[in-house]
This record gives C-alpha cells, structure tokens and sequence, in this order.
C-alpha cells in the first residue's frame, strides 16, 4: 500500500496479526522493501511481530526526488576522503523521519526497529533522535561511520559506484548479479540462479540509479554517527558478518562498544547479504533482543 510519511510517498508492505508487537524493517543503499526476504519475515510473523517492510524515498515505488538532480558521487567520495562537507540532497535525518511517519500513518507509537546496512545507519538516527518511539534496535552489517574504522577495499568502493555496461535489463541484472557474489557471504554462497531470479524481480518492479547515488551522498555527508550512539537507549543487538567486504566487521564491534549494554552475534563466514541458511539466526537475534525491552528495569 502507498502511504504519505513525512509528506513523502512511501509503499509499505505490512504482515502479521494486526494485535502483534510492530517490527519495522528498514533496508540499506538502494534496495527495495522486497530485498527483506519473504521467508524472514515469515519467521518473524511466527515469533507473534507485525512486520513493517517500506520502500526508503528514491528507490522502489516510493517517491522519487529526481527535482533534486544526480550529485557528483566522484567529487563526494573525494571530500569525503579529506573530510570536507558534503552537501547532500536529503539528509539520514529525513530519512529517519520517513521512517518515523510510516508509523505515524500506521498509528503505531513504539515498534521495534531492524536497519541493514544504510538502514542501520537511520536505525541509529531513530533510535537516537527519537527514543520514544523505538522499543529495541538490531543492527545488521551496518556502521557508525568513525573515521577510524577500515574501509572496504578499492576494488569493492570501485564496485560499488560503477555501471552497467548496457542498458538492457539482463545488462543491469549482471551487473548486480556480479556485485552481490563480490560482497556475498564466503560461507554461504548464494545459488547463482536464486540470485539472479531475484534481482530480476528487484529491476522489474523498480530501478532507479540516481535515487541511488542521491542516497549514497546521504550516507557520505552524514559523517561519525559517535555522539548519537551514547543517547540509544533501547535494547540493542548487532548481528555483523565477519567476512563483510563493504562494511568489515570492525564496524561492528565498534557499534557494540559505543552502545551501552549492546548485544552481538559475530558470524564467521557471513559477507555483506542475508543467506538463507542464516534467516532463522537472525530472527531469533530480533526476538531475543526484543524480548529485553519487555523486561522490567532493575
């Protein structure tokens, strides 16, 4: 369904008995609410959640903000390296409020809050900036953004701003297919075909390259997430894959030091993707954290 958030037009996906506890799924840099995986989210509904999936602004069938105009990601990736501002179209910051106005327009007061990569660095941003709302916080293969910690490599940056060679859909599907067996988990691989099927379904119902490189600026301009960190409040759990390419699993360590009384799951194998083989671990990571904010403080 097609909601207004934050005067943004959001598509959100809702599942789960209406009388469940809300879980709200924010997902990373350019992807859809379709890339949280059906299965997961069943795993999830059987644990008693009411799980929230959307469609961050600029990508999938939410709003797009092509009046803005396609930043220069080479001259952002430049300042970022010397530390000079960036100046992004739109902030993390709204991006938490969209996120925020999904559950405003779901009439949900607290939910509990699941942010992969991108979506972990709003996940940050929510539960930060508006304690109130968020009732406990997973952070999957994500990062406060320090400027301390390890890059990815420069073939995985290089990757990770480059095109496809056509235009064509199988062009563009390559393309991805390529990235995710370059940043993909080493200890479970993805079936070639099931990957394939599924970035085919991911470019069918929404591609938009520059909703993309808009969104990369946010997350490049919004720097050290730090000072957030110590005003989380919420129970936290941070599930990272020790294989992780993009985003290395210093990151989150780092996450699980800053956060006051954090929890982890520190996964051998694992790269920057949710294997299927992996789903059920981290549901039961989500359930078990969210299970803390139920218990009554000491």
């Amino acid at each position: 369904m097609h909601i207004q958030a934050n005067n943004v037009g959001i598509e959100v996906d809702v599942q789960g008995r209406s009388d469940g506890e809300p879980l709200l799924l924010v997902m990373g840099l350019g992807m859809q609410l379709i890339a949280w995986h059906e299965e997961l989210v069943q795993l999830l509904v059987a644990r008693g959640f009411r799980v929230i999936r959307f469609d961050n602004r600029d990508v999938g069938l939410s709003q797009r903000f092509d009046h803005l105009g396609v930043p220069n990601i080479w001259a952002a990736a430049l300042r970022h390296g010397f530390s000079l501002p960036i100046k992004a179209p739109y902030s993390l910051d709204d991006m938490a409020r969209d996120a925020i106005g999904v559950l405003d327009a779901l009439h949900i007061d607290q939910a509990h809050v699941c942010g992969a990569s991108m979506g972990g660095m709003i996940a940050q941003v929510l539960a930060a900036q508006h304690a109130d709302r968020v009732k406990s916080l997973t952070l999957m293969m994500t990062t406060s953004g320090a400027r301390h910690l390890p890059l990815p490599s420069l073939k995985v940056r290089t990757a990770l701003i480059s095109r496809p060679r056509g235009r064509s859909e199988a062009a563009v599907v390559d393309h991805m297919q390529a990235f995710f067996k370059l940043i993909g988990s080493p200890a479970y691989p993805s079936d070639p075909q099931w990957l394939r099927n599924r970035l085919q379904a991911a470019v069918g119902r929404a591609f938009h390259p520059p909703g993309t490189a808009r969104q990369l600026v946010a997350v490049a301009a919004h720097g050290d997430r730090t000072p957030l960190l110590a005003r989380i409040r919420a129970p936290a759990h941070v599930i990272h894959g020790m294989s992780d390419p993009l985003i290395p699993v210093a990151a989150g360590h780092d996450l699980q030091r800053k956060i006051a009384g954090a929890s982890a799951d520190f996964i051998e194998g694992m790269g920057h993707d949710l294997p299927p083989a992996l789903l059920a671990r981290f549901a039961e990571g989500m359930a078990t954290n969210a299970a803390r904010a139920r218990q009554p403080a000491l």
